[in-house]
């Protein structure tokens, strides 16, 4: 558990402030402080200090006149010492020693036996200059090695020898606030304040009749409670457990805000001290501070503790009525207690019954929507607590249904933990998804719950389900139509996600590589070899390129293709010419095609791709058109690709028109942007519709992505 916000050191110090106008007319004590402080600056006020700073060192008796000159300046210097600027000039004018000397009360005058002048009056103005002193951290080791600890202590324990009163009221409270600034986040002096027996008599004050004290002795506790495991066992030795848990429940805000930051610093790594505040009944009262404004952090921040401890207090928790103001919380507009909300809900929902509780008490909605938030710990908590949550079968349809998955797997997380975090919840959703119970009822969802709704559903399943329920979810079930109908939505963000949706599905889809899936010629293939290529040998047909003869073999041409067949077997002219005239297709182009015909393979270069594309087509050649639209595939950008799917479609090319397709969704956020993306979508959408139509029938053996 942090320090407490009031331990802090402005927090402190503006403390501090409040309470010494508490009790008294604010015009006149203004006015006061105004004769107080004088109007001096540099080395002016330096000697003014100094001034009062000569007079403590030589007042120290019980004299009337001195102890009325020794309140007049320490008062004057406590009101300085609110002014941090000025903290430092205060040190170096010695005021620390002289301010200690007057912690205590001076020797008595001889047969004195009427009651001291201005009794508790001059130690409680040094306290509090003290305390304001140590703020500074820089400034702590000195007051307690001027020796102010044994001092504040005895201060502490004034009221056991003296009437209650407002003068004895305010030097303990002093005393406390001191011990408070001078133990901030120095773990030496809280041992110090420890070994001068400086616990027992602030337990002892938690039960004092005066509330500020009360607080003020719970103040200085919770700062030596934290992180010091010593002083956590002795304040619990000291039976502090009870007044602190009645405090919990005081009208009084500032008094449980102090007895909740207490018992949670007790608590924090303290496994044996946790149970002990459990026994003496803290759980309902800090349930109960879920609902004060003040205090519901720390209270949400206890209980998170609490759930760490076993499950049944998991369970009790959630029981005795805590989930609704935790939800409650994480609306608030204060960042620290949504955080702490979340850490607790995050603890409970480690329990099978309560991860289903939050969720039916709306729990889900405000966690997804803290995904956003750009301090790096409050997105953390929310992201373990959503985490615990999907663990449940019956919370992973709302967590879909309400747009869940999209946040987790679009959200922008700022720490690695919570990247990992969020991985593994869209892992755990996947796993459950691939549950009958689970795809059962977001298939009942996606047919009867409202379009977006369904449209939310069809998009998580397309990135989560199986293979074997792919043709049940978007053919058996519209979830093609449903996707294909964001990607036609006037909503960009939508579209994106439309696009992102069908991309996943048609990775899922396919599985080997274009030229691996290269279909097989109907006829086995009779390869010549590359000695042949354009080799008169026994050549019986002549080509003319370009002008130029390219010598050829029948039987050669003849097992390569329909079309070739065609030519040769059938009623065509180049049946019995000895020279074929070839006018559309340039000699480079004509050779590869050539070349591919008597070996089986070629190198296609991008450079004459397409136009080895057309030939590939115009001859049939479907082992070589592949190899043209694998080439040609590569070349595929974000300003070229409304060309390659006219160029597909031209010539037939299905390879390259998935290629297209697959790359269309895969870089949709770059291609949205270009004034024809949406004509293009509106093009490709039939061919889009009867390529999953067939993929999800019967997979198809193309991987897209690898074209």
């Amino acid at each position: 558990m942090d320090q407490p916000s009031i331990a802090a050191r402005k927090s402190l110090k503006r403390k501090l402030e409040h309470d010494s106008l508490e009790g008294r007319d604010d015009r006149k004590f203004r006015a006061a402080e105004a004769e107080a402080e004088p109007d001096t600056t540099g080395q002016d006020l330096a000697l003014e200090i100094q001034a009062h700073v000569d007079i403590l060192n030589s007042t120290f008796s019980s004299l009337e006149a001195d102890r009325a000159a020794a309140k007049r300046a320490s008062h004057f210097l406590s009101q300085l010492a609110k002014n941090e600027e000025i903290v430092n000039l205060i040190v170096d004018c010695g005021a620390v020693p002289a301010l200690v000397m007057h912690l205590m009360a001076p020797p008595p005058l001889r047969g004195e036996s009427t009651p001291k002048q201005y009794e508790h009056e001059v130690e409680k103005e040094s306290a509090f200059a003290l305390g304001l002193i140590a703020v500074k951290p820089e400034h702590q080791q000195l007051i307690v090695d001027a020796g102010a600890l044994s001092h504040l202590v005895d201060l502490l324990r004034r009221h056991k020898s003296s009437s209650n009163s407002r003068a004895i009221n305010g030097v303990i409270r002093r005393a406390a606030d001191a011990i408070t600034n001078l133990a901030h986040e120095n773990n030496v002096i809280k041992t110090c304040v420890r070994i001068e027996g400086g616990i027992p008599p602030l337990v002892e004050l938690l039960e004092f009749v005066d509330v500020k004290v009360q607080r003020a002795a719970a103040g200085a506790l919770r700062t030596l409670a934290f992180k010091n495991d010593e002083n956590k066992n002795q304040i619990v030795q000291c039976n502090a457990l009870p007044t602190l848990i009645l405090m919990l429940q005081s009208e009084d805000p500032t008094v449980h805000c102090e007895a909740v930051g207490v018992i949670g610093n007790l608590v924090h790594s303290s496994p044996n001290i946790k149970k002990e505040v459990l026994l003496a009944g803290a759980l309902q009262p800090v349930i109960g501070l879920l609902s004060c404004s003040e205090s519901q952090r720390e209270a949400a921040l206890l209980l998170g503790q609490f759930a760490a401890a076993d499950s049944d207090c998991k369970v009790h928790i959630v029981q005795r009525g805590a989930v609704r103001p935790l939800i409650d919380m994480l609306e608030s507009p204060d960042a620290q207690i949504k955080e702490m909300s979340a850490f607790a809900l995050g603890r409970l929902a480690q329990e099978m019954h309560n991860q289903a509780g939050i969720a039916h008490s709306g729990g889900i909605v405000p966690l997804l929507k803290l995904l956003e938030s750009k301090n790096g710990s409050l997105q953390h908590n929310a992201a373990f607590a959503l985490y615990g949550l999907a663990d449940n079968e019956d919370n992973v349809a709302e967590l879909v249904k309400v747009g869940g998955f999209q946040k987790l797997q679009d959200g922008e997380f700022i720490v690695q933990a919570t990247k990992d975090c969020v991985d593994k919840t869209l892992k755990r959703l996947e796993e459950k998804v691939h549950g009958q119970q689970v795809l059962n009822h977001l298939l009942y969802l996606m047919r009867v719950a409202e379009k977006s709704v369904q449209g939310q559903i069809a998009l998580a399943l397309a990135h989560l389900c199986a293979p074997d329920d792919r043709k049940a979810i978007f053919l058996d079930n519209n979830g093609l139509e449903l996707l294909l109908g964001l990607l036609e939505s006037g909503n960009q963000m939508q579209q994106h996600a439309g696009a992102a949706a069908l991309y996943k599905l048609a990775a899922k889809t396919t599985s080997v590589s274009l030229l691996d899936a290269a279909p097989l010629s109907p006829t086995p293939q009779v390869y010549l070899g590359e000695q042949f290529v354009n080799n008169p040998t026994l050549s019986d047909v002549t080509f003319l390129v370009e002008g130029k003869r390219f010598y050829a073999h029948r039987i050669c041409l003849l097992a390569s293709s329909d079309a070739f067949r065609a030519m040769f077997d059938g009623g065509y002219r180049e049946r019995d010419a000895k020279d074929v005239e070839i006018p559309n297709i340039r000699w480079d182009v004509f050779e590869l095609m050539m070349r591919f015909i008597y070996t089986g393979s070629v190198d296609v270069d991008i450079e004459v791709a397409q136009d080895l594309l057309r030939a590939a087509d115009q001859y049939l050649l479907e082992g070589l058109k592949l190899l043209c639209e694998y080439t040609i595939a590569q070349d595929i950008s974000v300003e070229n690709v409304s060309l390659m799917y006219e160029l597909s479609e031209g010539f037939n090319a299905r390879s390259l028109m998935e290629a297209c397709i697959l790359f269309i969704f895969e870089q949709f956020d770059k291609l949205s942007s270009k004034p024809w993306c949406s004509h293009l979508i509106q093009h490709i959408l039939p061919e889009v519709r009867d390529y999953f139509t067939k993929a999800l029938t019967k997979p198809i053996q193309a991987n897209l992505k690898q074209v």
